[in-house]
């Protein structure tokens, strides 16, 4: 890294964001706005003591630790790279590395501003979110989404480059398919994102053309994020189809993230959203995105590297058991909870009629399924390092790096940048 105590300082500063986050449950009975932190809730007559005055330092430090971090990451991506590299062949892990990163400097002062000024309302008798003293309340949540809608893409790019790298890994290709235009698609999406967060906002009561742009924005996101789909559905073409274990992670990414996708397209269109907007449809939108979609791309991440990093091997039949049981868990929780928004069921209600007993039966089916599942992953990992099944060579398909070291790879192992020969076609 460039910077190295940068990094060290980011840490140091983690022990004091958990002080302001924890301290603030113990003031009456904890912070009660919700993570949107809207006022007129999170204002002065909302919350009369300091609860939300520490949530809003404990927001300041993690904005503070994540620029520190971004800055340290795009300087040492544009800086130490290699000179062979060119902006199209470096590892699409890295490009999207450095857009989150970017995405992350971009947005962050933002979101500081708009609780800065939420700081001033609630203790210098300002009144920007005020509309008695003249402000608007509405401004706060552009503030707010202008960071809260690209912090989505800035969680599950960098899971887009662990699947980017698993596919041509066990897939024994150079490359990934059509990997000029992900990078497109990858800078796209950043751009896109940038543009589109009034789309959380239909109900608010802005114009009508403005939901007109925001929806348009909106839907061509979809345009860069079914060429990185169809890019990695393309990798596995060219070879015997193996329905080995990182690509049933894959595989499972690829369903959960398109149902994702296709439930995100409903929610663009204007009209849709405001009989959708805060039901549990939207729930189960941005769980299938982000929540599952995230954690699988994690898993891709920790299944194809695993060997890297420990040197031992998983147990075969645990894994592919542990991965049917998360995937069927999962989407018992969450697919069902589409037809419950669909019928007007609100979020963050305790209360609901009981004709809606079956879908909400079948979703908490899925949730203990889905912990049994998490207690057999982490069954999955003691075993592996208990058993040691050692690997003395890392069977990747594809060349890289990494293959031609022992497993697992020792500190150190590169005291120089290593010789690099980009071969076209």
């Amino acid at each position: 890294m460039c910077f190295p105590r940068l990094n060290n300082l980011r840490f140091w500063l983690l022990p004091f964001r958990a002080v302001f986050i924890l301290s603030s449950f113990f003031i009456g009975t904890g912070p009660g706005t919700g993570w949107t932190i809207y006022p007129p809730l999170s204002r002065f007559l909302g919350h009369s003591n300091n609860r939300v005055d520490l949530v809003i330092f404990r927001l300041h430090l993690a904005g503070l630790r994540s620029i520190a971090g971004s800055i340290n990451f795009l300087c040492t991506i544009n800086n130490l790279k290699a000179a062979a590299l060119s902006w199209f062949n470096i590892p699409l892990f890295l490009i999207r590395v450095w857009v989150t990163a970017f995405l992350l400097v971009l947005r962050l002062p933002v979101l500081a501003g708009g609780i800065t000024i939420l700081l001033f309302d609630r203790n210098m008798n300002t009144s920007f979110f005020d509309p008695l003293g003249g402000g608007d309340p509405v401004l706060f949540q552009h503030l707010f989404w202008f960071f809260g809608h690209p912090e989505v893409y800035i969680l599950i790019l960098p899971g887009f480059g662990l699947v980017s790298h698993a596919v041509i890994i066990r897939r024994g290709k150079a490359i990934t398919f059509g990997a000029p235009g992900i990078f497109l698609a990858i800078v796209s999406i950043g751009v896109l994102g940038c543009v589109v967060w009034a789309h959380h906002m239909f109900r608010v009561g802005i114009d009508m053309d403005t939901r007109l742009y925001f929806t348009a924005a909106t839907i061509i996101i979809a345009v860069p994020t079914g060429i990185k789909v169809f890019s990695w559905v393309s990798s596995f073409r060219g070879r015997f189809f193996e329905t080995g274990r990182v690509q049933l992670w894959v595989i499972g990414f690829l369903f959960l993230f398109t149902v994702g996708g296709l439930t995100g397209i409903i929610l663009a269109n204007r009209t849709l959203d405001l009989l959708y907007h805060d039901t549990y449809f939207v729930v189960a939108h941005f769980h299938y995105v982000l929540r599952i979609g995230a954690v699988f791309t994690i898993i891709v991440g920790l299944t194809t590297w695993w060997p890297v990093f420990t040197g031992v091997s998983f147990n075969n039949i645990i894994r592919e058991i542990q991965f049917f049981v998360l995937f069927l868990g999962v989407n018992l929780t969450f697919f069902p909870i589409h037809f419950l928004g669909i019928q007007g069921i609100p979020r963050r209600y305790r209360e609901y009629s009981p004709r809606f007993s079956f879908w909400h039966a079948t979703a908490s089916l899925g949730r203990i399924i889905s912990i049994v599942a998490t207690i057999l992953l982490f069954f999955l990992w003691w075993e592996a390092l208990s058993a040691q099944r050692l690997i003395f060579f890392i069977n990747w398909k594809s060349v890289t790096i990494e293959r031609i070291f022992k497993a697992p790879v020792t500190l150190h192992t590169n005291y120089e940048m290593a010789s690099l020969r980009y071969l076209k076609g």
